[in-house]
């Protein structure tokens, strides 16, 4: 088992790679790490996250109250969001959030990543939705992320930046790559005339490839009962799915609606 010290520097070790690349600016993004139940590491608000070094991190619990902080740091202010996350996800074990540039971009612009273009993006993200605005550092954030946390292991929020989260540090980490070269490339293609999307049958075979590699997490695919009884999920990426809850059709509808009001425009 890692020591609580190791994790720490992997968390300093990820906050330099978000920076190095761009992912955020200044004293910009949060990570944090769950331990157990009630014990959790966190990065520390008004800092750096490309300089940071163990002794940054602080340590809070399932409420986000302080139980071990140096002199001089505080828990990030956006530690609602994670908790929120790590509530409502017993499985997730680490939440990173950042502001990469085009990821960042397509939630100022108000466009969801659903276009299915490549089959990485779509076996390891399906789609990635946009939580609402809300005020950093409240309840709206974590209120507005809520609602997605169950189908999907990618947010990008409105106006503000991405958030991703899975059952170990480096893979939500990776997440947040995936998402910012996702976004990245939909941004290229459409620069060179549109993206040409997959088909509805090639985005089903590759849900299939993504079941049998038997992956963990969250993924929108499995918002169709159909997927959940191990046959062909009718979710694809562009948001027609018809066989799930209310709750879920409502939520695929809306961002249907928002991508199609955008193309619109263009």
């Amino acid at each position: 088992m890692v020591n609580e010290y190791e994790i720490k520097k992997q968390i300093c070790d990820i906050g330099k790679r978000i920076y190095d690349k761009g992912m955020v600016a200044a004293n910009d993004g949060n990570i944090s790490v769950k331990l157990n139940d009630n014990e959790f590491l966190c990065t520390p608000t008004g800092v750096s996250k490309g300089f940071m070094t163990p002794e940054f991190i602080c340590k809070v619990d399932r409420d986000g109250k302080v139980i071990q902080a140096n002199k001089g740091f505080k828990p990030s202010s956006e530690i609602k969001m994670h908790m929120r996350v790590y509530k409502e996800r017993p499985d997730v074990n680490s939440v990173v959030h950042a502001h990469p540039m085009y990821a960042t971009g397509f939630a100022i612009a108000g466009i969801p990543l659903t276009q299915p273009i490549m089959p990485e993006a779509v076996i390891a993200l399906g789609c990635v939705p946009i939580a609402e605005y809300g005020t950093p550092s409240t309840e709206e954030i974590p209120d507005a992320v809520s609602k997605y946390l169950q189908s999907f292991d990618a947010v990008l929020l409105e106006n503000h930046g991405a958030l991703t989260f899975s059952d170990s540090l480096l893979a939500a980490y990776h997440k947040m790559e995936s998402v910012e070269f996702y976004a990245k490339l939909l941004y290229i293609s459409k620069q060179l005339g549109g993206a040409k999307e997959l088909s509805e049958s090639q985005v089903q075979r590759l849900y299939e490839i993504r079941r049998q590699f038997g992956l963990k997490g969250k993924h929108p695919a499995d918002l169709c009962p159909n997927a959940k009884a191990g046959q062909p999920s009718c979710h694809g990426c562009g948001g027609n799915c018809t066989c799930g809850s209310k709750g879920d059709a409502d939520m695929v509808a809306e961002i249907t609606k928002r991508v199609l009001a955008q193309l619109g425009k263009n």
